[in-house]
């Protein structure tokens, strides 16, 4: 199969995968995405990056308009379907993301490179927070997946790696925390300095 040329991103994907179930119109995707939770890992926050995402596969040829819905009761609607070259492009993406661990920025990492800004009984408190937010984060995500009890676990394996990256996530703030009352984790302007120059 020859390689997709086109930029491919979660939305984007999301968007095809919705798409192969049938032909719909953005409005109903936008909702499917909020119905599903799968505004937990594509964003979609600002309902305009969902037309901007539509507006780029239209461009692009992996989705095409269907029709054109009118209604005397609601706007027009566009109802839009995936092309073959759509349906290339969402199997190749997909097997890709599967394989291949991407280099992505999340902001957690980026803190922990900069925590010696704050003073460690600080660190302490945000973590806590972050702690107690990741706790009531499993929770939701755990009652979730009751909602249709029925469902195939196929269906569910998004939700599944979520909570397993959370309970890992846990589990290590946990442990800095620990280092953090017992003191076996501290610093101060001063060390901090005498690091520095001892790394220079």
């Amino acid at each position: 199969m020859a390689r997709s040329t086109h930029r491919r991103s979660v939305l984007a994907l999301v968007l095809l995968s919705l798409l192969a179930e049938e032909p719909m119109h953005p409005y109903r995707m936008h909702e499917m995405i909020k119905e599903r939770g799968k505004d937990k890992i594509a964003n979609v926050g600002a309902r305009n990056s969902v037309y901007q995402t539509i507006d780029r596969l239209v461009r692009a040829e992996l989705i095409a308009v269907r029709e054109t819905a009118r209604d005397e009761r609601r706007p027009e609607r566009t109802v839009y379907e995936i092309t073959d070259t759509g349906w290339a492009a969402l199997r190749e993406w997909t097997a890709d993301m599967l394989s291949a661990p991407a280099r992505e920025y999340p902001e957690f990492p980026a803190a922990l490179a900069s925590v010696m800004v704050l003073a460690p009984e600080d660190v302490t408190a945000r973590l806590e927070r972050r702690a107690a937010d990741l706790r009531t984060a499993m929770a939701a995500d755990r009652e979730a997946m009751t909602v249709v009890p029925d469902l195939p676990r196929l269906f569910l394996l998004d939700e599944e790696y979520s909570i397993a990256v959370r309970e890992a996530e846990l589990a290590w703030v946990e442990g800095v925390l620990a280092a953090l009352r017992s003191g076996e984790l501290t610093w101060s302007a001063a060390w901090i300095r005498e690091v520095a120059e001892r790394f220079a």
